[in-house]
């Protein structure tokens, strides 16, 4: 196997990465522009997914590009009936902060993205004692396509209030395929500096002191 020179980042690129990550957002439907995004941009962000860490080099993703209205509707109607159920999960201020929240880009987005888990037919290097590391993969391979078009300062909203199996159904999906993350692509009238959903005070941001643990828990 030939070797080839190591890629060594320097301070500029590293910092240039924390940019993006911090800058990185869900994007909703009122922000959506109806620019078309050109296929070189799509290629981007797919071989970006394609770059991610999976588990056994299983690469177990699928991603399924629609632009049509009709299917894009056809999902916003498994969007809408679940969001109602969610609406009465929460009670008082916050149901009332909750139906006012717009929560999906899924007509205005000029690109939509489906993309499914696809199980191997045999065992996975590391996947035998950890089965869902498969799904874990698919997951990396999405925030790669987060990052990359946040990049090109194209918007990535995901949706996760629809039925997962209406929207298998609506595009054809093989019964063993398992949608992870539904996405909405589009470029976007702005980029909020903040989480929308911090800046509404939905919920605040939690500090690394609360979440890092040293060693073992107690």
């Amino acid at each position: 196997m030939k070797e080839h020179p190591q890629r060594i980042f320097d301070d500029k690129e590293q910092t240039l990465l924390e940019e993006i990550i911090a800058h990185r957002r869900d994007v909703r439907g009122n922000r959506f522009l109806n620019t078309p995004i050109s296929q070189e941009s799509i290629d981007r962000i797919i071989e970006a997914a394609l770059a991610a860490p999976s588990v056994g080099f299983s690469q177990p993703w699928e991603f399924v590009l629609i632009r049509d209205q009709k299917t894009k509707q056809a999902v916003k109607e498994t969007f809408s009936e679940e969001t109602a159920r969610a609406a009465i999960q929460f009670t008082d201020e916050k149901q009332k902060e909750y139906i006012k929240l717009k929560l999906e880009g899924i007509l205005e987005s000029p690109l939509n993205m489906a993309v499914f888990y696809k199980p191997a037919e045999g065992p996975v290097l590391g996947q035998t004692s950890m089965p869902n590391m498969g799904k874990y993969s698919v997951v990396c391979a999405i925030q790669n396509m987060w990052l990359m078009a946040r990049s090109l300062n194209i918007g990535m909203g995901w949706v996760s209030i629809l039925d997962p199996e209406k929207v298998k159904q609506v595009l054809g999906a093989p019964e063993k395929n398992q949608l992870i993350g539904y996405l909405c692509f589009g470029y976007t009238d702005m980029f909020y500096n903040q989480p929308e959903l911090e800046l509404k005070k939905w919920d605040r941001k939690k500090l690394q002191k609360e979440v890092v643990i040293q060693e073992k828990y107690g």
